[in-house]
């Protein structure tokens, strides 16, 4: 057995895990970090959360 199928899945948990944390602290669930497996849908997501009122945001705001 070859070892890519072990580093494309090590890949993959190292991409997750910091998207998880960083959606999660946005206010948002972090399953939608999972989104960054999904061609196009990635690009269009990161522009949503980026351009959008997180629930954080929102929570702070009086």
């Amino acid at each position: 057995m070859h070892p890519h199928p072990f580093f494309g899945l090590l890949a993959a948990i190292l991409a997750v895990i910091p998207a998880w944390r960083v959606v999660s602290k946005a206010g948002y669930h972090g399953a939608w970090s999972l989104l960054i497996f999904l061609p196009l849908v990635n690009i269009i997501m990161l522009y949503v959360f980026a351009f959008s009122q997180w629930p954080t945001e929102r929570a702070r705001t009086p």
